[in-house]
């Protein structure tokens, strides 16, 4: 998962890659102490016990911290007392968590052949306290007795404890695995040989990449819109996403081969500053594409795909099939974009048309409304039924739908040329500015 060494595709991508370096600072820093990072696991059969090498912020641990699908801790409940717990030395630290194990080690299952097995602590080792503005990151490891002759072992992490990443040591063909809102791993050979192939990795990673953007890449969403209520014609449009699709990914590549590293505290104000920065253009420009907004989305698709790049931090990309597990990472985001702007032209391509023909269609328009007041909302009822991430991510999308239906709506019932800028692009546009607003807000002071 990790990237310890660049094989010779690996060299030769970042050759390539590596002029881009000029287009943008490389800051490199460790994540900010509010960050929820994932925890790195490391699994290794020796001498008749498997033993498991994690490396955490312990301090959420012990918190009692509910870390899924958390992005920042100041959001939990219990953030004042993973605040302090974040000042304590390592030696308290280390017998605040040692007492938090009896209750923790509940929360890891661990099956061998089928069986479940207990597991033990063996060490910790935390860090000086140091800068309390950056996230520590301790290690712990607990072992497992082994009986003679077994064959495979699962792993269960609970969502409790947010997201593991589980790397097998010491066999050939080891397996690589993802743990996440409660997730047990599959039987894991003990021997090795559960290493997915490059084309098993390829495809693995598109999804990832589609749910980055749909449902859960709200800010990026929103971005993507804002190309695309510029103007209602191919042209612009086209520019513009050629432009973002070769910047995100240039800065996607240069960030997973770790030439690049900005903190997420840095990356996702200025995200957000760029949703304003393209609706505020669209409400200025009035349909015109500007001599320099390619070039400006050009330097945003580099923060994009920083932004990206976090995602891939979590998953890890395997040394065996690094390129195609970033090239179907990157499919995926392109075929979450082109969701986005299908279904964006869908819902106003009613509304385009009657704006070109200057007069109104009132049978659309009755259409679009009881769409936007009775359908999308309806949709609420077995969206509520799903995981919280997919809640998270669907509930802003489903409102996001009913607004622009609601605008192609009005639209569609007005006379006149040039309704589809006026009531649906322009609003549209101030909306995304103002939630982009609000993001840059808080993800700076808040």
């Amino acid at each position: 998962m990790r990237l310890s060494f660049f094989s010779t595709a690996k060299v030769r991508l970042a050759a390539v890659l590596s002029t881009a370096l000029a287009l943008m600072l490389a800051i490199v820093t460790p994540a900010a102490a509010h960050e929820v990072l994932p925890s790195i696991g490391d699994m290794e059969q020796t001498d008749g016990q498997l033993t498991f090498t994690i490396e955490a912020n312990i301090e959420s641990f012990v918190a009692g911290i509910d870390l899924e699908g958390l992005e920042d801790t100041n959001a939990a409940e219990n953030a004042e007392t993973y605040d302090q717990l974040r000042a304590l030395g390592p030696a308290a630290l280390e017998e605040r968590f040692r007492s938090f194990w009896p209750q923790m080690k509940e929360q890891i299952t661990l099956r061998v052949d089928g069986g479940d097995t207990d597991v033990s602590l063996q060490s910790v080792s935390v860090p000086e306290t140091g800068d309390v503005d950056v996230i520590r990151t301790s290690t712990f490891v607990f072992t497992s007795y082994l009986p003679e002759g077994a064959q495979t072992v699962e792993m269960g992490w609970d969502a409790h404890l947010g997201v593991l990443v589980l790397r097998q040591q010491g066999v050939e063909a080891p397996y690589d695995g993802y743990l996440d809102n409660g997730a047990i791993s599959e039987p894991i050979a003990l021997g090795g040989g559960n290493q997915a192939t490059p084309w098993e990795t390829f495809f693995g990673y598109i999804p990832v990449g589609i749910d980055h953007i749909v449902p859960l890449g709200l800010d990026h969403i929103l971005f993507v819109l804002g190309l695309f209520f510029l103007a209602p014609r191919l042209a612009p449009l086209l520019w513009q996403v050629s432009a973002f699709t070769l910047a995100h990914t240039i800065s996607l590549a240069l960030a997973a081969l770790g030439l690049v590293n900005v903190p997420g505290y840095i990356v996702e104000p200025l995200i957000a500053a760029s949703i304003v920065y393209v609706a505020v253009e669209n409400i200025w420009r009035s349909g015109a594409l500007s001599p320099w907004r390619p070039a400006v989305i050009f330097c945003f698709g580099l923060l994009h795909g920083l932004g990206f790049a976090s995602v891939l931090a979590e998953f890890g990309l395997p040394d065996n099939a690094f390129i195609p597990a970033l090239i179907g990472f990157n499919i995926g985001v392109e075929i979450g974009q082109l969701m986005v702007i299908s279904v964006a032209f869908l819902i106003v391509v009613a509304a385009m048309r009657s704006s070109a023909r200057g007069s109104a269609d009132k049978g659309m328009g009755a259409i679009y409304l009881g769409l936007a007041v009775i359908a999308v909302p309806a949709l609420a009822i077995p969206v509520s039924q799903l995981g919280p991430d997919l809640i998270e991510g669907l509930a802003p999308l489903l409102v996001a739908g009913a607004i622009m239906l609601g605008f192609s709506a009005a639209a569609v019932n007005a006379e006149g040329q040039d309704t589809y800028p006026r009531i649906v692009a322009m609003p549209a546009s101030v909306l995304i500015a103002l939630v982009g607003s609000w993001w840059v807000v808080e993800r700076v002071f808040l």
